[in-house]
């Protein structure tokens, strides 16, 4: 079958090195398709940086999307999250063949980023407090702890000045004990699409077990470059901390530390991978915390 990936998925997968997915993809979609007798209408394009989505018919004609994504990026994980969530507030899972998910069809030319800010972060919060359950028993999931742990080191030696600010705030976050409730791990406006059964459902989750202040740190970010074009971008971004941990009865400090944290992590990540436009306008936002 010819499937092509998007030049966002292949560019991001060959910042990472990858590990031959992409060549085997168009053999991947053809197997998955025939076994699970997929009517295969069309790739979503631009997509995401992890993965390749097909809006797709089941055999009885029913709309879905198939996501298939490398082992890298955890698709056992998202898969048992999906189960666990069971539709509440995230899209439902129809089946798992192998690394395939079948999703329920969402509309994704319609995320939370077509509404007004103020509506958005509304409909976001109320979206992302339902997905903050507890994890299923016995689970598998990476903790915040772990996988910060991992980002930690990578920025260990970057010459930029606010590594170490966001560096220390991880370390004092984790000395203070914190709730551990399962996360989408990859929250923000973009991650939340038009439904059918309700208005909007999370996609794309990372899951990872730790406390809400981690998860809503990403949301906080959204719509940066906006901010940056503000010239009260920096109030803005410190009464967006405050509105949205009020509204979800997070601690305000706590809140700030993590999307410190996230952002220059990003930053760096940025920065290696050469998105160097990317990387300092995370670093600005960062530097208004």
């Amino acid at each position: 079958m010819d499937v092509e990936a998007p030049q966002r998925l292949a560019r991001a997968l060959g910042e990472s090195g990858g590990d031959g997915w992409l060549d085997r993809l168009p053999g991947i979609v053809e197997e998955t398709v025939s076994r699970q007798s997929l009517d295969v209408e069309r790739v979503v394009a631009p997509g995401g940086r992890s993965s390749l989505v097909l809006l797709v018919r089941l055999e009885d004609g029913t709309p879905a999307a198939l996501k298939l994504a490398p082992a890298a990026a955890r698709p056992e994980a998202e898969r048992t999250a999906l189960e666990h969530w069971d539709g509440r507030g995230a899209v439902r899972l129809l089946s798992s063949p192998g690394d395939a998910l079948v999703l329920e069809r969402l509309h994704p030319e319609v995320s939370l980023r077509s509404l007004p800010e103020s509506r958005a972060l509304l409909e976001a919060a109320g979206i992302v407090r339902r997905l903050w359950v507890e994890p299923p028993p016995g689970h598998g999931f990476e903790t915040v702890a772990g996988r910060t742990a991992r980002q930690a080191e990578a920025m260990q030696g970057t010459a930029e000045p606010l590594v170490s600010s966001a560096l220390a705030a991880r370390e004092e976050l984790l000395a203070a004990p914190a709730e551990a409730l399962l996360l989408h791990g990859s929250f923000r406006q973009g991650k939340v699409l038009g439904a059918d059964r309700v208005p909007w459902l999370a996609v794309g989750p990372e899951p990872v077990v730790g406390e809400r202040a981690y998860d809503l740190a990403r949301l906080v970010r959204d719509r940066v470059e906006d901010l940056i074009a503000s010239p009260s971008g920096a109030s803005a971004t410190r009464r967006r901390v405050n509105r949205l941990a009020d509204s979800l009865e997070l601690d305000p400090d706590r809140l700030r530390a993590w999307t410190l944290f996230r952002a220059v992590e990003s930053a760096t990540r940025g920065l290696r991978a050469g998105r160097v436009r990317e990387a300092e306008v995370a670093l600005e936002f960062a530097s208004w915390l």
